[in-house]
């Protein structure tokens, strides 16, 4: 049998290309989930790759919780199977695991002995992982691709070493690589909208926080290069959520969101831009909503 063309295989794929690397199981909806359902639906191709199966993950639905690491540790399969439906929801259809299911373990939070596991993503040799990416890459020539800033948005260090390996990636990738990539990101001025709008709310999960620079997130509004309006998509976004049951209780703060404040909150998403040229765009700061904004691609 003859190979095929590397050609071949991107030929038979839309035009627009798009890649996000995420750590774990829910990372995906939560950060990035109406970008993905918005570049679906324009007729983009999109591919996610999830590092690890969220094996450390917190288990919210108490007839579950034997399934942890520290009881029969099987809650990366179910946690692999709520990532497949979350997935569908989404109109996601290429979905991958990188290096393949189970390559790599979640390294659960910074400083645990769980960092230390034998398969912990976060002690990964970044070649070696990054190369499972680059075939990735390859195979499909994404022109754009999202991950994490270097601090995983948050400090989790799976985050991080996803932030990593598709840095390192991109740049073994060679001319292969994408021409933009973006890092996920919440402007400090909608950070501040939301702690006003749960003020007075029973959940809100900013009633420690008395000041926004004092969350361990958010971006300066004037460093954000694109804002993704994917409102028409939030139901989706939100049924992804749902499919996450073991991560995402019926009564979190997220689902507040998205009942009390609809799309504006839950289907809008923001970027900073850490490689390629920005596109056109508007508003004070000039954000570009199409985040192949200033690429020689369109959709056909």
């Amino acid at each position: 049998m003859v190979a095929r063309t590397v050609s071949a295989v991107t030929e038979e794929l839309p035009a627009r290309r798009l890649l996000l690397v995420h750590a774990h199981p829910d990372d995906e909806v939560i950060g990035t989930g109406a970008t993905m359902a918005h570049y679906v639906s324009a007729g983009a191709h999109v591919t996610l790759v999830t590092c690890t199966l969220g094996e450390e993950g917190e288990i919210h639905v108490p007839e579950l919780a034997a399934l942890g690491a520290a009881h029969a540790d099987q809650l990366g399969g179910y946690r692999l199977v709520e990532w497949e439906r979350a997935c569908a929801a989404l109109g996601v259809t290429d979905h991958r695991m990188l290096g393949g299911v189970g390559r790599y373990r979640d390294s659960g939070m910074m400083g645990l002995p769980t960092n230390e596991h034998p398969r912990a993503f976060w002690g990964a040799d970044l070649d070696e992982a990054a190369a499972h990416l680059v075939e990735i890459i390859r195979e499909i020539r994404p022109q754009v691709m999202i991950t994490y800033d270097e601090n995983g948005f948050y400090g989790h260090p799976d985050h991080i070493q996803a932030h990593r390996v598709a840095m390192r990636a991109a740049e073994l990738a060679g001319d292969d690589g994408p021409e933009k990539i973006y890092w996920t990101a919440m402007p400090l001025s909608v950070l501040q909208d939301g702690m006003e709008a749960f003020r007075e709310s029973d959940s809100n999960p900013f009633a420690e926080v008395e000041k926004v620079e004092d969350l361990p997130f958010g971006t300066p509004d004037d460093e954000i290069a694109a804002r993704v309006d994917g409102t028409d998509h939030y139901a989706k976004k939100t049924a992804a959520m749902r499919a996450h049951a073991t991560q995402i209780p019926d009564n979190s703060w997220l689902y507040g969101i998205a009942g009390d404040f609809g799309g504006e909150f839950m289907g809008v998403e923001y970027y900073t831009l850490a490689k390629g040229s920005r596109g056109p765009g508007s508003g004070p700061f000039g954000w570009e909503s199409d985040l192949f904004s200033g690429l020689d691609v369109a959709p056909r």
